[in-house]
């Protein structure tokens, strides 16, 4: 997900979706391949770790705003931030933050699928080098089979920052919920794109080509992709 520029500025079906029903049939357990995923928004859930970051900023636990809102400062009922208050705030997002940001429901046990059916997982995440280590730590301890973590960095404006770890990574696929960072991905890679909460979504318009497949999250783009009918 793009919440380092979300963060810098706090204040159409496709052919190949997946039906999230097969379960999977490929059983291998010798490597076959790596799949690169995202961090925030495809494996960790960003919304509930902001709500928590509030909380300790100002103890307040916001309620919900808006449950389909993509950015979390839409979805919680929370003010606008500016100046002393807005700096203070981004004080809270520090390596206890990035190392605890709870899992998405379904999204160990999708890793564990791809795991057992052979593939590597690599996390690749536009987080801070700074905070690359607690990244790794977060998603071990939250059980994710994951042992490597790319940190980009950047902002995904005209130059996609994770596009060049990726054509180094050289992946089957590489899942994420943000879609301009499927922008320059070479075309071997499989581009999958989660549609998650719509409102205020960038996901959406042409550019929405560039992904091969859309999924609700990960666990349906798991079961799609061990199954037989991919």
């Amino acid at each position: 997900m793009g919440y380092l520029r979300f963060l810098s500025k706090l204040p159409v079906p496709v052919e190949n979706r997946g039906s999230g029903h097969d379960k999977g049939t490929v059983l291998p357990h010798k490597r076959i391949g790596t799949i690169a995923l995202d961090a925030d928004g495809v494996l960790l859930n960003f919304h509930e770790a902001y709500r928590q970051a509030w909380q300790r900023a100002f103890g307040i636990l916001p309620a919900v705003l808006d449950p389909q809102a993509y950015w979390p400062i839409d979805r919680w009922e929370v003010e606008r931030l500016d100046g002393d208050r807005l700096a203070h705030f981004r004080k809270y997002f520090d390596e206890n933050f990035w190392s605890t940001v709870p899992a998405i429901d379904g999204a160990v046990d999708a890793c564990l699928r791809l795991k057992d059916a052979g593939y590597e997982l690599v996390c690749v995440s536009a987080v801070e080098q700074s905070f690359q280590a607690a990244r790794l730590q977060n998603l071990r301890e939250c059980g994710f089979p994951i042992e490597r973590v790319i940190a980009t960095e950047g902002i995904a404006e005209e130059i996609n920052p994770k596009a060049a770890a990726l054509r180094e990574l050289r992946p089957l696929a590489f899942v994420d919920d943000y879609l301009p960072y499927l922008r320059g991905l070479p075309a071997d890679i499989h581009a999958a794109l989660v549609l998650r909460e719509l409102n205020g979504s960038p996901n959406a318009g042409e550019e929405v080509a560039l992904s091969h497949s859309q999924h609700l999250n990960l666990a349906e783009f798991a079961s799609w992709w061990l199954s037989k009918d991919r």
